[in-house]
């Protein structure tokens, strides 16, 4: 690619040139003073340093605590006790270490920090800790010694990075049908196989990093360097992530830099008496956790550490990076619209936080170039999601996060002989010129409690006594016809990649609600109900064969153009190719057409999807195998059709 701007890339930026090289300016110049002549992957190896490391001679273990005046380790190998052998000497720069013979640790024991600071003390878990434990009857947590006899030998190769990312996003702990928390072991026998039947390339895994809520659903991070032990051991998340690269999938996780857990104890909150060690000095207003404070090198060195790590340990293949916008600005996007282009340029954007967001993009692809990495962001930031030589910040996708608001909007305030398809595809086709985004009709967000997955707002009550394939009822048709077609429209239109949320393929029913003491520590809502899908007597069925059957063609459209784009409102059809595939939907609620004309490029055209299949719920309207060809027509050529209603073909061109 040449080497353009973000302004020849948009020229709409031109008034705003000014700032957009001001900013730059300021994350180059602050890379330079902080990286001090390190590349970003040498930069990024504070997981080499800090914690805990077996050497030759023993151990050594140390951590960053400016505030501290005395640190001791204390644990299982000290009967809980303070012992002087433990302790910590001071070093430059806010560092303590000590180093340790090889019989002082063995693998498996607990310990912690006893922390002193001026006025105060406290336990505290290590910062770089990787292995984190709860006890079985208090809400205690103890770091835990990981160093087994057998390291985890790698059985498979790392896949290739697909043209296509179809992302199937999931959530260990509640992907077990029974009312209990799911084990990473469960996860890789039961779910694995499933996802790649389900036709997905890419899993988007959520909660990874410990956390001591569960309910959370992972955003309150206290341990960054460790996998949440509630799901099993670091070696079982190893085992995970293999297991899926022998069937081809490539493995994500969220990573959660924008705020952490307020706790102290067993997170970074308070550590050594000082709030804002890694810190900023207010809270989050929304989400009642800390902020990180971007200014600090040490903060930069300890985020971009921790990205580098889960490439390196567990050979992740990527990150969606959770809450951008609220990283972004120091308002946090909170009650913004961000409607013009002068929202993104004013004094409320944090500098600091595009330096981290570039040096975690830099750190990432220097040590992975294969490696894929996703904002979740809902700005539109300019310039967020373009490579680096062009200016951007360098995220591979971000998040088309509008088009679910845009799809809940609609089936909440419109008939359906109402829906604006104008608006529909323009808002699932469009993003920045100098970005790729992730699209997808809903994710978890949907499905939280208090709201509705699509599947529920389409059919609702009707769910609980109708989804029988023998049972035929006509709110239950309409959403089943519905649903297949808003992830046709979606998919089909999609600008770089596909997203979908654990069991929603298949319609999933009703909420996710994690356990908690409002729904007296049910686990109810945190399960997927994967016999629904396999029970062969149920409509989830055909939701789930048709969402497979998509996917596959899916993975084709890698052309980022789309042709053809046709919208006849009054008619409730929408048209467009993608590569060699046609796309056609009928959203009227009453009226098929026949002999309709499509416009085409010439040539000759068969089936390869329809929605309206028998084995995906349809009525079978429309001939199998069909093979349809162009006519000229004016000064173009169009093809001739039989679209039933509610209904969608995708034709590919011989």
């Amino acid at each position: 690619m040449s080497k353009k701007t973000l302004v020849d890339l948009d020229p709409w930026l031109a008034p705003h040139e000014p700032i957009i090289k001001s900013r730059g300016a300021y994350v180059s110049s602050t890379l330079r003073r902080v990286l001090d002549g390190k590349s970003p992957a040498e930069f990024a190896l504070g997981f080499h340093h800090f914690g805990l490391h077996q050497t030759a001679a023993g151990w050594t273990f140390r951590e960053w605590a400016p505030n501290a005046t005395r640190l001791v380790l204390v644990g299982d190998f000290s009967d809980w006790q303070e012992r002087e052998e433990f302790a910590l000497q001071p070093g430059v720069h806010g560092e303590w270490s000590v180093d340790l013979p090889k019989h002082a640790l063995h693998h498996g024991q607990k310990y912690k920090l006893r922390v002193y600071w001026p006025g105060g003390d406290g336990w505290r878990l290590p910062s770089y800790a990787t292995y984190v434990v709860q006890d079985n009857d208090s809400v205690d947590f103890s770091a835990v010694v990981w160093q087994p006899d057998e390291p985890y030998q790698w059985q498979h190769n790392i896949p290739p990075a697909p043209n296509v990312p179809l992302i199937y996003e999931a959530h260990v702990g509640m992907s077990s049908e029974e009312e209990k928390v799911a084990s990473f072991n469960e996860f890789t026998t039961d779910v694995l196989p499933r996802i790649k039947q389900s036709g997905y390339n890419t899993i988007q895994l959520m909660a990874i990093a410990e956390h001591p809520y569960y309910g959370s659903f992972g955003y309150h991070v206290s341990n960054f360097f460790a996998v949440s032990s509630r799901f099993g051991t670091p070696d079982d998340f190893k085992r995970l992530v293999d297991a899926a690269h022998g069937l081809g999938l490539r493995v994500i996780i969220d990573i959660v830099h924008a705020h952490a857990a307020k706790n102290e104890v067993e997170g970074l909150g308070n550590f050594a008496g000082s709030p804002t060690q890694y810190f900023k000095a207010h809270h989050h207003p929304a989400w009642d956790s800390r902020l990180f404070d971007y200014g600090k090198p040490e903060v930069l060195h300890f985020l971009a550490s921790n990205c580098h790590w889960w490439l390196d340990e567990y050979h992740v293949d990527g990150f969606r990076f959770d809450g951008v916008t609220s990283m972004l600005y120091h308002d946090h996007g909170l009650g913004k619209s961000f409607t013009s282009y002068d929202d993104y340029f004013g004094d409320d954007v944090d500098k600091d936080a595009l330096v981290y967001l570039k040096l975690a993009n830099d750190v990432i692809h220097a040590v992975r170039p294969d490696t894929m990495t996703i904002a979740e962001e809902m700005s539109g930031l300019p310039g967020l999601a373009a490579p680096t030589e062009h200016g951007g910040l360098g995220f591979d996708y971000r998040l088309a996060m509008g088009a679910p608001d845009l799809w809940i909007k609609t089936l909440k305030e419109k008939r359906d002989e109402d829906w604006d398809l104008g608006e529909l595809a323009h808002m699932l086709s469009s993003h920045r010129p100098e970005e790729k985004v992730i699209t997808y009709a809903e994710s978890h967000d949907q499905a939280l409690v208090g709201d509705k997955t699509l599947i529920f707002r389409l059919i609702d009550k009707e769910m609980y006594w109708h989804m029988d394939k023998a049972d035929p009822d006509l709110t239950v048709e309409r959403g089943i016809a519905l649903h297949k077609l808003i992830r046709l429209l979606t998919a089909g239109l999609h600008g770089g990649g596909y997203l979908n949320f654990m069991g929603n393929e298949f319609g999933h029913p009703e909420w996710i609600d994690f356990p908690r003491q409002g729904n007296h520590w049910s686990f109810k809502h945190a399960r997927r109900q994967w016999s629904l899908r396999d029970n062969g007597f149920l409509k989830y069925q055909w939701l789930g064969e048709f969402d497979a059957s998509l996917m596959k063609l899916i993975k084709t459209v890698d052309d980022s153009g789309i042709h053809y784009l046709t919208i006849r409102q009054h008619d409730h059809v929408v048209s467009f190719i993608r590569g060699d595939l046609l796309f056609i939907m009928n959203f009227s609620p009453s009226q098929s057409w026949t002999d309709y004309g499509i416009p085409a490029a010439a040539g000759s055209y068969s089936v390869i999807l329809n929605s309206d299949d028998k084995q995906f719920g349809g009525q079978g309207r429309v001939k199998p195998n069909g093979r349809y060809f162009t006519t000229p027509h004016d000064s173009e050529h169009i093809i001739r059709v039989y679209i039933p209603t509610r209904s969608g073909l995708v034709l590919q061109k011989d």
